[in-house]
């Protein structure tokens, strides 16, 4: 839910985009795409009152630090 975005720390958030029909606005009911990522990042930009660049920052952090990636 839109709460749990908002309450979770930023230092454990990641953004996926694994279900293909649970699309993002303005999407709804098409078929899921890794370019839709962005849309579920300004979504949690504006319940966390963050930019959606530092959204989109951290959780590109938390996958490298999930996944080893450096």
């Amino acid at each position: 839910t839109k709460a749990v975005a908002r309450d979770l720390p930023l230092e454990r958030l990641l953004i996926e985009t694994d279900c293909p029909y649970l699309t993002p606005e303005p999407y709804r009911g098409k078929t899921n795409y890794p370019d839709y990522t962005y849309y579920v990042a300004q979504e949690i930009a504006e319940q966390k009152h963050l930019s959606v660049e530092a959204i989109i920052d951290a959780t590109y952090e938390n996958a490298c630090r999930l996944f080893k990636i450096s």
